[in-house]
């Protein structure tokens, strides 16, 4: 399996501190690192150690700290799941405006969603990076949309301490 990353996140996945020896460590995988392109290949003879540690290196890869991309081996119901703002914003103007809004001001939104949904989020380059619960993810990305739509974000903030009243309804009677 090959995943590619952007080349400044590459010492953050190699370094002393990074993600690389931890994820050998954890799951038994060989990582191969193209310092030129960007491009690691990962090889296993166990086909779903491969595809966990590549979710972990693309978490990385997205702007997660390793600590926190980590996480995807503690917890076999995390997933990484990714929105990709360049599809909605055409200009460089609009992308700033974009991340501006979903990260808030003093990081006040992103720092929300992630306190209100228990999700870890990214916003890094292009691409705002969730790892989570499928239910987590699924708020994460609905109040993501409602900001990319230019719904005002005291209604984002209600939406999301509703969904976190229903979390907990939900995992008390379930």
């Amino acid at each position: 399996m090959y995943v590619k990353v952007p080349l400044d996140r590459l010492g953050v996945i190699i370094g002393a501190k990074g993600g690389t020896k931890r994820i050998i460590e954890r799951l038994g995988v060989a990582l191969n690192v193209d310092s030129e392109v960007g491009s690691i290949q990962i090889t296993s003879d166990d086909p779903l150690k491969e595809m966990v540690a590549g979710e972990v290196v693309k978490a990385i890869g997205i702007g997660f700290s390793p600590e926190k991309a980590l996480l995807l081996l503690d917890d076999e119901m995390l997933i990484l799941d990714t929105i990709n703002l360049s599809k909605v914003a055409t200009t460089n103007k609009d992308m700033k405006r974009l991340k501006g809004r979903i990260i808030g001001k003093e990081g006040k939104t992103r720092e929300l969603m992630e306190t209100l949904t228990g999700a870890k989020i990214s916003i890094y380059l292009k691409t705002v990076g969730i790892i989570g619960k499928p239910e987590q993810i699924q708020i994460v990305r609905r109040a993501t949309e409602m900001l990319i739509k230019g719904v005002p974000h005291a209604s984002v903030y209600s939406y999301l301490e509703r969904q976190r009243r229903e979390m907990k309804r939900m995992a008390i009677l379930g």
